[in-house]
Parts: structure tokens; sequence; C-alpha cells
């Protein structure tokens, strides 16, 4: 059986070589962010974000943990945090999955289907089941203002004056040397 680690920079190799634009953590594969593009044919094209990716050190076993870092206004997501509900991340996700099938498939679709019947952010699912146009108006709005690719350029963790830069992105698990199985 192969190693997580090696499933690990099997992925994110994968990640890196494909479209997506990757950026490492410290040279670390386990922290990284992706350039995601909002899907064409939903209020969200022509946004860029800038997502946060953190996998486990048991991935592929346990599902990576995966935020926004700049403002979306979407059912789904935190708006604050940044974190998304979804169901293939968080309670279905299998081993077959890898990160491409997370910016190919699972985003796109998340952003394209909003679920308003299981929200985090509970003024857009309001607003999606009452008043559709106001909705989409409202993700327009928010894709001008937060998701340009200075914004996403900007969302950094670093920024003090940004809600995001909540996430632990210095944690102490990072400063242990992992020891090689």
């Amino acid at each position: 059986m192969s190693s997580p680690r090696r499933r690990i920079e099997t992925d994110v190799m994968k990640l890196l070589m494909s479209d997506y634009e990757v950026t490492l953590v410290n040279d670390n594969m386990q922290e990284f962010y992706v350039r995601f593009h909002g899907p064409e044919d939903t209020p969200f094209a022509g946004g860029v974000w800038k997502v946060h990716v953190e996998l486990p050190d048991q991935y592929p076993y346990k599902s990576p943990s995966i935020g926004f870092m700049n403002k979306i206004f979407h059912p789904n997501i935190d708006e604050l945090s940044g974190s998304v509900c979804l169901d293939v991340i968080n309670q279905t996700w299998s081993p077959m999955f890898d990160m491409i099938n997370i910016f190919e498939v699972f985003l796109p679709q998340l952003l394209r289907y909003p679920n308003p019947t299981d929200p985090l952010n509970g003024e857009a699912a309001a607003l999606l089941m009452r008043e559709p146009q106001a909705y989409e108006n409202k993700v327009k709005e928010y894709v001008s203002r937060f998701a340009t690719k200075e914004a996403a350029d900007a969302a950094n963790e670093s920024s003090s004056e940004d809600e995001v830069s909540s996430v632990d992105s210095y944690s102490d698990e990072e400063e242990v040397p992992e020891m090689e199985l």
C-alpha cells in the first residue's frame, strides 16, 4: 500500500501541472492556495477566488480542509471564515477523489447548484429562496467587489485587517518534523 505522503505528493503534483495556479505555503505540499475561477454560465462567472487547502496527515482517507480567502456570497459558504459546506468534502469523502476533482467538479457544482436547505450563510439561503433574482444580483455584486484578480492576490494569510486571517496558518504542527513510516 502506498503511503499517504506519496499520495499527497501525487495529488498536489497533478494540481501543480494542471491549469490551476497553485501556491505552496512554505514549500509544504499539505498546505497551499489554489486560484479558482467561477464557473461560466453562473452568477459567479468572471470571479477569481483564492482557495486555501490543507491536507490532513491521513489524506486521502480524511478529507482536505478548504476555505475561500476572499469573500463569496453563497448559501453553503460561510462569508466570514470562507469555510465550505459540501457533503463530498465533509461527509462522503472517498480516497478515490483527488484534488483535481475538488476544483474541476465539486466546487463548480457547489456554485452552480447551491443548497439553501443546509446553509452556512443564512442570508444568502433566504435570499435565494425568496428572491432568486436579488440573490443573483448580490452574487454578481460580490464577484465585482471581492472576486477580482486583485482581491484574490490581496486575500493573504498575512493581511491583518481581514477576518479570514483567523485561519491557523501558523499551527504548532508545522514545526514538528514528521517521521517517515
